[in-house]
């Protein structure tokens, strides 16, 4: 691989020279919406953290100063609980004078990184990471900390929004609500209504907002001493088309629960058509409970019993905190907060016993 002397200041043409690839293939590993090949995206990232790039024509033209921009970053526009968190931040930015950009990383560790590093680029203001992240690898995770600490040594900052922080040492803001537990009350409420086969719909394996939930929900089933049946529980993503597939094909291989638990609301709203499409009633002969607490949960019929998240409280507070002055004062090390969730008991859960 060829390799290339830079200075205190390597340009993107010391980053290609370093990487062996093309300036234009580096341009598109960093724009993150072109196809590029895995071989060369690793050997760009990997370029990039050794020779510390972070190309900013506008920043030296500006001579260092931060943009009045924040940008947050999600894995899809569509969900309404992330969306919800974006208007949060939206109407906090707004507020301020500031100006909103947004991204989308598909779920893709690689693609979030490649956006942050753009809008450190950028020299944007603050980033802010909304939902869970999934399949980061220990190369991800040490990336996304050398982004974190090189955005606060700029006078900008990195924000974990709705996710686990990234370390104690790590100059970032984490605001988190207490998901595990949600899920604790939630299975909890089901245990305590006489439910003792509960299907758990959980989201992706590896994805740290399902990983908690289904963490909180295996709790309440050993304080309850209820059996914790691996086969009751079913791996899915966060959509109404995979909580209807989960559960057609439950029902079809025959019903041996009282009660699904779905991850998120809109997977609810899944379970809800399945059990109709088989002749079953929600409550009365199925009971089904969701996560989130989105506007979809009020529009089922029965409403939807679920664990309120208070997302747009979540991201008004990241916006807040990342637009404030307060961590590039001296001696500041991070910021952390902890939301409370709480079920919300409406009409689709029917005492069993």
């Amino acid at each position: 691989m060829a390799k290339r002397k830079t200075t205190n200041s390597p340009t993107l043409a010391d980053v290609a020279a370093h990487a062996g690839v093309s300036p234009a293939t580096v341009s598109r590993v960093l724009a993150g919406n072109y196809p590029v090949s895995r071989s060369a995206n690793q050997r760009v990232m990997r370029s990039i953290r050794e020779l510390n790039y972070a190309a900013n024509t506008h920043a030296r033209a500006l001579a260092g100063v931060q943009s009045k921009t924040i940008a947050f970053i999600l894995a899809d526009v569509r969900g309404q609980s992330f969306a919800d968190a974006a208007h949060g931040v939206e109407q906090e930015a707004s507020r301020r004078g500031w100006l909103s950009l947004i991204g989308t990383s598909q779920g893709e560790a690689a693609r979030e990184l490649a956006l942050v590093q753009l809008m450190r680029e950028q020299r944007a203001g603050a980033v802010i990471l909304i939902g869970g992240v999934t399949n980061e690898s220990a190369d991800d995770r040490a990336r996304m900390t050398e982004l974190a600490r090189s955005l606060h040594a700029s006078g900008s900052l990195l924000v974990l929004c709705g996710r686990p922080p990234l370390g104690d040492d790590v100059p970032t803001a984490v605001i988190e609500y207490d998901n595990e537990q949600g899920a604790y009350a939630m299975t909890s409420h089901l245990l305590s209504q006489g439910h003792r086969r509960i299907l758990f719909l959980a989201g992706p394996e590896r994805q740290s907002t399902s990983v908690q939930r289904l963490s909180g929900h295996r709790r309440a089933l050993r304080d309850y001493g209820v059996p914790d049946d691996g086969s009751l529980v079913d791996h899915g993503v966060f959509t109404r088309a995979s909580g209807y597939q989960l559960t057609k094909s439950r029902l079809a291989a025959g019903q041996d629960f009282t009660a699904v638990f779905a991850a998120t609301d809109v997977v609810a709203a899944g379970v809800y058509a399945a059990a109709a499409e088989s002749g079953l009633d929600v409550p009365e002969d199925l009971s089904v409970v969701g996560y989130d607490d989105v506007e979809l949960a009020q529009d089922l019929r029965p409403r939807l019993t679920t664990v309120h998240v208070p997302y747009e409280e979540l991201g008004r507070t990241a916006a807040k905190i990342a637009l404030d002055s307060t961590h590039q004062q001296p001696g500041w090390t991070g910021d952390h907060r902890l939301f409370t969730t709480h079920v919300v008991v409406r009409s689709s859960v029917s005492r069993r016993g």
